[in-house]
């Protein structure tokens, strides 16, 4: 009691008359004490300290083994950027394109969004985290009061190379349904494909 009525800024008889009066109700011990939840006396408070607890986790992400360079460069962007604010943070990546729902890292991040263990995210450019839905993902931080920071609002340079990567990842899966994984036909498909987005890229 005494440590509600230091918190709420009144006197212990103050707080007597106000549970007599049920204007705050406490609740009553056994022996007859009088008990309070501090985080509902002050539900700002509690959540702002909750809040220093919860953890920066700064993403990257390339599509291909061929961008490893790349995605050792957004790393290292996001290590500059989060320390330069003074932020405790942790950097995650992953290797694959934004298409692909079993990323190690993305999964991790995105748990710890709905448990609340995160309360900023930071990536390099918008699709970073995922190619298609980011703004689903958004709303869902909103929603888990988690701040998101992105460095870079343009353009990013990787996107041509990361969308022919995810095109070759969706003829890939629909081929070798259609084929066969080994099959001849799906090889002769995927190569085309493969030689097609190298002449692409070259141009």
């Amino acid at each position: 009691m005494r440590e509600a009525a230091s918190l709420l800024g009144v006197s212990m008889t103050t707080l007597r008359r106000w549970d007599a009066s049920g204007k705050l109700a406490a609740d009553h011990t056994a022996g007859g004490h009088r008990r309070y939840d501090l985080a509902k006396l002050t539900p700002d408070l509690f959540r702002a300290e909750a809040d220093t607890q919860r953890r920066t986790l700064a993403y990257a992400r390339v599509s291909s083994h061929d961008q490893k360079a790349e995605l050792e460069r957004q790393k290292q962007v996001l290590e500059r950027s989060c320390a330069r604010q003074g932020w405790t943070f942790e950097v995650i990546s992953d290797l694959g394109t934004g298409i692909n729902d079993h990323k190690k890292g993305r999964k991790k991040i995105l748990d710890g969004i709905i448990d609340g263990r995160v309360g900023r995210l930071v990536l390099t450019h918008k699709d970073r985290l995922v190619r298609f839905g980011a703004e689903l993902v958004f709303a869902m931080c909103e929603a888990k009061n988690v701040e998101v920071v992105i460095l870079n609002q343009g353009e990013d340079t990787t996107c041509e190379e990361d969308l022919a990567e995810d095109v070759l990842e969706i003829i890939t899966v629909f081929s070798a349904r259609l084929y066969g994984s080994r099959s001849r036909k799906n090889q002769r498909l995927l190569d085309g494909v493969r030689k097609a987005v190298k002449e692409s890229q070259s141009c």
